[in-house]
This record gives structure tokens, C-alpha cells and sequence, in this order.
């Protein structure tokens, strides 16, 4: 019963995946007053920006949780089941569940309009909603899709907007340059919000103007709170910052040199939440960073060779990841296996990923968005080896990196969900 009913969503799903990408808040808006209006009254934090949203998101809900909230924490994309995507109180939700949800969302949207006909996302955030609401969840976690002025999770109003950082991504869809991404993803903050950002200029400028032009605070991470940091390898990383206007230090188990901005931001955001009266005080804070845990991000799967994978799809993400690999790896044999959607800087990730190795096998993972192998191939020098399909790309580079190698899996969170399931981690 289970499974039918989880194969049902995920069909239902399919069903609607030629619509692709609608910005616009118009047919969540409908959708959710379909459903009764079940965001009104929901307060917590909206996470936008071009990386480490997930990890900010994900260590804000452990925070929380430590706290003794009950909470929702929503995600996307899923690496290996759409479960992922809503999770409550630290679990994700059952594969029934999630059918039934599906199934009442898809009910509530069938009577509407042709015009307000949602997306499979739009069905996502308004399954996720729902279990907020019903759930009584006390904090809401919420990871914006894309961008975030047209995004469908702007629909929200938590009370506290946070945008990580921004960088070139989706240019296609939200603009060429950086204050026009910007402009973008500083769209999530609303009237009377507490904002938090660790943006730099020129984003920053942006971000600065939206929260003035709609009266919310604003802390620039890094500039109002100070934090410094640094990558203990395997452990993860040490963060030095304030919270609640004293020195707090905390250890988090996120790998990369990358997540101490990330870590610095997420205490920022709970900080946010303390002064909007969800009383989070620091030990929760320390406790939550300390057991948070976020898939498919600098993971590493011992064997011989070990695996590790990380879920770059960006060349700032790309670059981040390759600094942090380096610290890893040390000296040792190190085999790439890269694969990217086609909407994506393919050409800068290529560049950015020869920085750690040139013994590169491109692959192409089970969606159709993916950029064809042999394309991927001839932007490295010399060529990158094709493999058709994940598991022979990961079988190859493992044969290649030998017992004393290492292989990383890096490109596409699609790549990073196949490996996973083909691992069984």
C-alpha cells in the first residue's frame, strides 16, 4: 500500500512535469486558498541565496529543534525520495503520507481554473505548507526554490528573510548580472521583517535598498556581526561569532572552509528568531549546529577508495568545493565523476574542476535536463572519459582512483541523489 501510494504521487508528479519552470505566485496563491489558507499564521525563517541555503536552512531547524520547538523544514530538490523535501520534527514524512498529501493538493487543484493549473513544485510547497500547518509546527523552515521574487515559497511571510550569498546561477532566469540576481532573491523579505544576509557588495547594496524600501532590520553577517572560522579537515569546522549580543563558539560537523560563512549566517538567523520571540537561547544554539546533519554536501562514504560527494551545480559552488576537496585529499590520487544540467555555466565548473584533477569521467544522470556526456567531454583538456550511465562512470573512477585514491562525485545534485541510492548511504 505504501509504495502504490508513493509511486501514485510521484506519477501525479510526472504528470504535470512539462510545465517546468512558471515563475509567478498567482497558482500557489490560488492552490493554497483552495486548501484554506493553511501559511496564515506560520512564522520561522525563508532562506534564499545562490549556495549554502540548504545548510543554513538545515542547521536554523536543528537549532530550533534543540530548542524544544516542533518544527518543519522544507527543501529542495530531494536526492533520493520526495520525502526529503518536508521534514518535521527531524524526520522526514512517510512515503504514505506524502501520497496522501499529494493526493489532496492535486484534489484541491483539479477545481481550479486551467490558468492556475500549478507546477509540480507549486504542488511540492503547498504539500509542505499543509504539514506545517497541520503539524501546529511552531517554526518553519523554508528553502526558496529559485530566485525569490517569483518563486512559490514567497508566498510566505515567516517573519524573518535570510539570503546566504550571491553569485552567478540561473542567469537564464533571474538576470545576467549580480544585483539583478540580487534584486531577485532580496524579493523574499517583506514589510517589517528581520533580514539577515552575508551577501557582499555589489548584492549587498541591493539587499540594503529592499529592506529599507519595505521597513525591515537588516544584519549583514560579517559586517554587524563579526565571525571568523576555520576547517578541522574531517570534524567539519569552528565558528567564532555573537549571538544575542555576546561571543559564541561553535563546532558544526559540515565540511569545507565554505560552511563557517554558512554556520556564521544560520546563528544570525536564529538570532533573528530570538529577537521575533521564539526564545532560542545559545546552548541550543551550539547543540543545534553540533548535530546538524545535511545530506549529499561534502559527504564522506569510506571504502577503498573512499567517495566523496558533493552537490556543486554552480562555479562558485564548484570553486568552493574544490578548495575544501584539496584540504581533504591531500596528496592522494584523486578521480572525478562530473555531470551538469544544460541550464547551468558548464564551461566555468569544467575550469574550476580541473583545478583539482585532470582523471575526469563525465556521465549524464536519468534527467532530461542533463548536458549530453560527450558536450561535457570536450571542455576538459585533454577530453574527459565518457561513461553512459552513473553507476559505470562510479565503477570506472573507482577502478581508476585504485585502493589509496579518492573519487569525487561533484556537479548536479541529480548525480549526487544517484550515487547516493546506488551506494545505499
Amino acid at each position: 500500500m505504501t509504495v502504490a501510494t508513493y509511486a501514485r504521487a510521484v506519477a501525479t508528479l510526472d504528470s504535470v512535469a512539462w510545465r517546468g519552470i512558471m515563475p509567478g505566485l498567482e497558482r500557489t496563491r490560488a492552490l493554497l486558498a483552495a486548501l484554506g489558507n493553511p501559511q496564515v499564521g506560520l512564522r520561522g525563517a525563508l532562506v534564499a541565496g545562490t549556495n549554502g541555503k540548504g545548510s543554513v536552512c538545515a542547521t536554523v531547524d536543528s537549532a530550533c529543534r534543540s530548542a524544544g520547538y516542533r518544527t518543519v523544514l522544507l527543501t529542495s530538490p530531494h536526492l533520493v525520495s520526495y520525502c526529503e523535501r518536508i521534514v518535521r520534527d527531524g524526520a522526514p514524512i512517510t512515503e504514505t503520507e506524502f501520497g496522501t498529501l499529494v493526493a489532496r493538493v492535486w484534489e484541491a487543484a483539479e477545481a481550479l481554473p486551467e490558468e492556475l493549473q500549478p507546477t509540480g513544485f507549486e504542488v511540492l510547497t503547498a504539500a509542505g505548507i499543509l504539514v506545517a500547518c497541520e503539524a501546529d509546527a511552531e517554526v518553519l523552515v523554508c528553502e526558496v526554490g529559485l530566485g525569490g521574487r517569483l518563486d512559490s515559497t514567497n508566498v510566505l511571510d515567516l517573519g524573518v528573510a535570510a539570503v546566504t550569498n550571491v553569485a552567478l546561477d540561473h542567469q537564464d532566469l533571474l538576470g545576467s548580472t549580480i544585483p539583478e540576481i540580487a534584486r531577485e532573491k532580496a524579493a523574499i523579505i517583506k514589510p517589517g521583517n528581520r533580514a539577515v544576509t552575508g551577501a557582499t557588495e555589489p548584492a549587498l547594496a541591493v539587499i540594503r535598498a529592499r529592506a529599507s524600501d519595505v521597513g525591515a532590520s537588516l544584519t549583514v553577517v560579517g559586517v554587524d556581526v563579526p565571525f571568523s572560522g576555520r576547517s578541522v579537515g574531517m570534524r567539519g569546522v569552528v565558528v567564532d561569532t555573537v549571538f544575542d549580543g555576546r561571543a559564541i563558539s561553535i563546532e558544526a560537523p559540515l565540511r569545507g572552509a565554505f560552511q563557517v560563512g554558512n554556520i556564521a549566517a544560520a546563528v544570525a538567523v536564529c538570532d533573528a528568531l530570538r529577537a521575533a520571540g521564539i526564545a532560542i537561547d545559545a546552548g541550543a544554539v551550539a547543540r543545534g549546529c553540533q548535530s546538524v546533519r545535511w545530506r549529499g554536501r561534502m559527504d564522506w562514504i569510506d571504502g577503498e577508495p573512499p567517495i566523496l560527494i558533493d552537490g556543486a551545480h554552480n562555479p562558485a559552488g564548484m570553486a568552493a568545493m574544490v578548495a575544501a576537496a584539496r584540504e581533504l585529499i591531500g596528496e592522494r590520487r584523486c578521480v572525478a565523476v562530473f555531470a551538469a544540467m544544460r541550464n547551468k555555466d558548464v564551461e566555468s565548473m569544467a575550469t574550476g574542476l580541473e583545478a583539482l584533477t585532470r582523471e575526469i569521467i563525465v556521465t549524464a544522470p536519468a534527467v532530461e535536463r542533463a548536458t549530453p556526456p560527450a558536450e561535457l567531454s570536450r571542455l576538459f583538456e585533454p577530453p574527459a572519459e565518457i561513461a553512459t550511465g552513473v553507476k559505470t562512470a562510479l565503477d570506472r573512477a573507482r577502478h581508476l582512483a585504485g585502493r589509496g585514491g579518492v573519487v569525487v562525485v561533484c556537479g548536479s545534485l541529480y548525480l549526487v541523489g544517484e550515487v547516493i541510492e546506488l551506494l545505499g548511504a
